[in-house]
């Protein structure tokens, strides 16, 4: 059960929706069961655009990026709430909650980031498909996944350094199943949060910059697709971007949320349930979304489970 006199001791407390140490369990048994599956379905997208000769484009190269940085990012938050949730304290250390910030705003960045890229990806191959492997070369592709890689490692790191200035009053209590920032910021003493705030705004702009972009993209994209003669070209081409426009609305819309929205001194179910749109349901879903839609990776997916029948 939890401390009486919580005030005392340095970490935090997950409470998820409820205080209710039934509920909890409810709860992170339905969490590690929606780990097992996302985790085996982005490893299945890791593995099979690895060794597939099929799926060494670009393209797959990025969801491949993609589907790591899901797994990771699931691995970061849940298997903690479980394990506290299973041993009826809730309780995380400091040092774990300032790690989960890491690791986990630098996976959101770097998410960010690899959805700009493939959106770009598929604008150069729609609309200067000529052009396609001289600018989306090996090289340029391993340089881009690197500078994705450190863009989340800096923000991060700033978003980190800002939450270790902050002096935390209260009964420490987050309702929340990891250590989110807004939740976080809420336990703040006075006005130390500042900081803070200033680097979310600008890691807000960055983002923002990253999504005019695809917007850009997807704009020409269409352009050209509608001009297309053949509804086999059309088809094809939708088939490989919807998914993508479909992920990059899910991260964007559920994530904006999350942070824009005031945080209530009373959680409320629809916060809890935007959050965990946020964090868990994106990673979650991003495999299924892409094997409902890509007719090569349902080919690929197929041949790996060496069944005739199997469908996405």
């Amino acid at each position: 059960m939890i401390m009486k006199n919580i005030t005392t001791v340095s970490g935090f407390f997950l409470m998820g929706f409820s205080d209710n140490h039934e509920l909890q369990i409810l709860q992170a048994l339905l969490f590690l069961v929606t780990y097992l599956l996302g985790s085996a379905g982005n490893f299945i997208i890791i593995t099979i655009t690895t060794l597939d000769p099929q799926l060494q484009s670009p393209m797959y190269y990025f969801l491949k990026h993609l589907s790591i940085l899901d797994v990771s990012s699931l691995s970061v938050t849940v298997p903690q709430y479980v394990d506290s949730s299973l041993a009826e304290s809730g309780y995380i250390s400091y040092g774990q909650c300032m790690l989960q910030i890491f690791f986990f705003t630098g996976f959101a960045c770097s998410e960010m980031a690899t959805l700009t890229l493939m959106s770009y990806d598929r604008y150069v191959a729609i609309c200067f498909p000529l052009h396609y492997e001289v600018i989306m070369s090996p090289r340029k592709c391993t340089w881009a996944a690197a500078a994705v890689w450190l863009s989340g490692s800096l923000s991060g790191t700033l978003y980190t350094a800002s939450m270790l200035s902050i002096r935390f009053c209260g009964d420490r209590v987050i309702h929340q199943i990891f250590c989110d920032v807004p939740q976080l910021l809420k336990l703040s003493c006075s006005n130390d949060h500042l900081v803070t705030m200033g680097v979310a705004d600008f890691l807000s702009t960055m983002a923002f910059v990253c999504f005019i972009g695809i917007v850009i993209s997807y704009v020409h994209i269409f352009s050209t697709v509608l001009r297309m003669p053949s509804a086999e070209s059309r088809s094809k081409v939708f088939s490989t971007c919807l998914p993508h426009l479909f992920v990059v609305s899910l991260f964007l819309s559920t994530g904006t949320f999350a942070y824009l929205n005031p945080i209530s001194d009373s959680p409320t179910a629809l916060e809890f349930l935007f959050s965990i749109f946020y964090t868990v349901l994106p990673p979650t879903l991003n495999p299924v979304i892409y094997c409902l839609r890509n007719e090569t990776i349902k080919i690929v997916v197929r041949k790996l489970l060496f069944s005739t029948k199997f469908t996405c």
